[in-house]
């Protein structure tokens, strides 16, 4: 296949040469960041000038969603365009059989043989930057990643050596970003086209902001917990305008594609360091995202309320790049407006955090969800009740439908375990 750029010249009777430079690709990837906090969102205090720039510049998609609100299974997700069930990462530890705390847990050998069950999960299935170094691409990664060696999700570079959360790689953003433009430089002087995995811990707790952000929303609230995280999200902007302003410098950003999406998303306690109603939960607040797409001149900024998900990334770049995508993804091109307008629904499923069975997705399941248009269904495991929501006049869901609407209950529900049923 073509890359778009160069189908799209031929259709228009331009004889594009074949050798058409492939697009490099800078995916940005924020963690634990409300869906509502930010500038372009319509929030009334933090600041985000620089996502504010590319999201005006993007295809910006405001229903954007993860398929789950817990980072390890939905950077899995991100990263191979498949859903927990299929790749099998649906949590973010493995099990802990004689219930150890948390450092003592993570030396020892059940920690240490439990990851690497996960970590050969992943290298299992086809992932972004194996598919795209198979197409000449050197690949970076940096920050959040937990599958071992960055070298063992395809990346041809990266930080992470190997520990829990990213190690080394955590420096990225809250350090540096010198790793970034070295990559750029060194593919750059080799002629490759580059991919970048950029997701630094950020706005992610600690909420330690530099202390002149801090000042800026003190103010603003009287939960300092709050104002830290309001914080928090300026500087992880900061990092985003760093980055994007290198590939203006750099005469890059004609032919770099930018992806934007979050993790999974955070409600700031007032009174603690913690989220509400967020993270790990099937509700919005930790599902929801927006979805950026920016690709000068060929992509046409607009902001879109179609409805799509984070497994859509890679069907899209790759499309984009001119490379075939693998037949198991059910994810949809999202520059292709055709196939967004006849896409049904989504779906997703969020999990134990810590696995119960490494190898069977249904023994660690908690809730499955649906959307179709904006109603949307939450289906515990076992035998809880359903939560039916209206999006469109309770963003929140704050007030459950299902009682009221048993055959809109019915319906969605047919159309989840279509999706995927795990059995009772």
């Amino acid at each position: 296949m073509l890359p778009r750029l160069v189908l799209a010249l031929l259709a228009l009777g331009f004889a594009a040469p074949l050798t058409a430079a492939p697009p490099n690709v800078v995916l940005i990837i924020a963690d634990d960041h409300g869906w509502t906090d930010y500038g372009f969102m319509g929030h009334k205090h933090i600041r985000t000038p620089h996502l504010d720039k590319l999201a005006a510049q993007s295809l910006t998609f405001k229903r954007g969603y993860v398929p789950s609100s817990l980072c390890c299974p939905s950077l899995a997700s991100i990263i191979t365009g498949m859903y927990p069930h299929q790749h099998k990462v649906t949590c973010n530890d493995p099990p802990n059989p004689d219930n150890l705390p948390g450092a003592q847990f993570h030396k020892s050998r059940a920690f240490l043989d439990g990851r690497e069950t996960m970590a050969r999960h992943l290298e299992a299935v086809p992932t972004l930057p194996r598919t795209l170094g198979k197409a000449g691409y050197v690949s970076l990664q940096t920050g959040k990643w937990w599958q071992g060696d960055f070298r063992r999700g395809g990346f041809t570079h990266g930080m992470t050596k190997g520990l829990r959360h990213g190690d080394v790689g955590l420096d990225i953003g809250r350090k540096t970003m010198q790793p970034i433009y070295d990559f750029i430089a060194d593919a750059r002087k080799e002629s490759k086209p580059f991919f970048v995995w950029y997701a630094p811990m950020m706005p992610h707790t600690p909420h330690n902001p530099p202390e002149r952000l801090l000042n800026k929303y003190k103010d603003k609230t009287p939960s300092l917990h709050v104002a830290r995280y309001w914080a928090m999200i300026e500087w992880f902007d900061e990092t985003c305008g760093q980055l994007l302003d290198h590939l203006e410098t750099e005469k890059l950003a004609e032919n770099t594609i930018v992806v934007y999406v979050t993790d999974n998303g955070w409600t700031q306690a007032e009174d603690k360091a913690e989220s509400v109603r967020s993270k790990r939960t099937p509700y919005d607040a930790g599902l929801r995202t927006p979805i950026l797409i920016r690709w000068p001149g060929q992509v046409k900024p607009a902001m879109s309320n179609d409805l799509v998900s984070s497994i859509d990334i890679v069907p899209t770049i790759l499309t984009a790049a001119g490379l075939k995508v693998p037949a198991n993804l059910r994810g949809t091109d999202l520059l292709d407006a055709k196939e967004r307008v006849v896409r049904e629904g989504i779906a997703g499923a969020c999990f134990t955090h810590s696995e119960v069975d490494l190898n069977d997705p249904a023994k660690n399941v908690l809730h499955r969800w649906m959307i179709v248009d904006h109603l949307k269904l939450i289906v515990p495991a076992g035998k809880g009740e359903p939560e039916l929501y209206d999006l469109a006049t309770d963003p929140f869901e704050k007030t459950n439908l299902a009682a009221q609407k048993p055959k809109d209950v019915a319906m969605l529900r047919k159309a989840l375990d279509a999706w995927w049923n795990p059995g009772p």
